[in-house]
């Protein structure tokens, strides 16, 4: 079995994780649109792609599954599940699965406005949001929440343009700077969608910050919520956290995954303020957060190679051990060809 992760970028670890997963009887091939991606170095075939909003990416990936027989293909950046989802059926028409959720699960996760409105729709607890400055300020102005706030893309990941704001002149000023931001960067695509409202305002949560990956198969059925207590964060990622138990958590998770009934992984963002749950963001892939729950022995690679191959998939293989604290380390990786 061939399997193609897309954007893979700097996730060398999932390149080895899908490595151990298929054995010596398949391949990891990696794909990226920039030729100067760490994750090359440990694949079995790497390509450089057209740009992901460019009109021959998807024939380009067609035509490579192909000629490498590939089975499956797995994402790894938000930019890029609408697209594959959206063309499913073509890929599924060359006998390649896509390991992807509906597009309208990944719009809801994908839109930061989407996700607070899911969320509140469905009784869930999540910050205060608001989608125009006006309504903000209006917001701020009738106590309705106060400073500081959170002012970030609404289409966007890694705390690219996320800035703290203390004051309403900062506001004002820092907004024009996200819109500037979005413009200028890859942000820009999906915010195509609604340019004046490109931009989200939300309270600032409080309290503990926890990162769960909310596991289903790949017919969107719930499977296990790992729980992990966030410690230290590096642009925008998880850089140490120790898996935990907690009932309330793993509650939430499943009741999210009932609602939404996303594929594999679902990585979410939550606070805990005097013991009440309250969702910040929804991720429908592989989080930077996925590998403290394989270092506590969760392995969703393998139990998704399993799946591909309609073998059973046994409870152990997605159920974790707590208290494991990990932190993630920094090494130079020599890229040269």
């Amino acid at each position: 079995m061939n399997i193609l992760l897309t954007s893979v970028g700097r996730r060398s670890y999932l390149v080895k994780y899908f490595k151990e997963a298929v054995g010596r009887n398949g391949q990891v091939h990696v794909s990226n649109s920039n030729a100067i991606t760490p994750a090359f170095m440990h694949a079995d075939k790497s390509i450089v792609t057209p740009l992901i909003y460019e009109n021959e990416y998807i024939h380009f990936l067609l035509d490579y599954c192909i000629h490498n027989k590939i089975s499956a293909i797995i994402s790894l950046f938000d930019i890029d599940l609408p697209i594959l989802s959206a063309n499913r059926q073509s890929f599924e028409g060359i006998g390649v699965r896509v390991i992807v959720s509906d597009e309208a699960v990944i719009n809801v996760c994908n839109d930061k406005w989407e996700t607070y409105n899911f969320l509140i729709n469905n009784g869930f607890n999540a910050p205060k949001t608001y989608v125009s400055l006006e309504s903000a300020l209006n917001a701020i102005k009738t106590g309705q929440i106060q400073f500081p706030v959170i002012l970030k893309p609404r289409w966007g990941m890694g705390s690219i343009a996320v800035f703290e704001v203390e004051n309403e002149y900062e506001l004002e000023v820092l907004y024009k700077k996200v819109v500037s931001n979005i413009i200028s960067s890859y942000l820009k695509y999906e915010s195509q969608v609604n340019f004046k409202e490109c931009v989200i305002i939300q309270e600032k949560l409080r309290g503990q910050e926890y990162g769960l990956d909310v596991i289903n198969n790949l017919e969107g059925e719930y499977q296990n919520t790992i729980v992990k207590k966030k410690y230290a964060m590096r642009s925008g990622e998880t850089d140490c956290a120790e898996t935990i138990y907690s009932p309330g958590l793993k509650a939430l998770g499943k009741a999210i995954s009932k609602k939404l009934h996303h594929v594999a992984n679902l990585d979410m963002d939550v606070f805990v303020d005097n013991d009440k749950p309250f969702v910040l963001e929804l991720n429908a892939r592989f989080g930077g957060g996925y590998p403290f729950s394989h270092i506590a022995g969760v392995n969703l690679p393998l139990a998704i190679v399993k799946w591909l191959r309609s073998e059973e998939v046994d409870v152990s293989l997605l159920t974790e051990r707590t208290g494991i604290l990990a932190h993630k380390d920094i090494e130079i990786v020599n890229i040269t060809k």
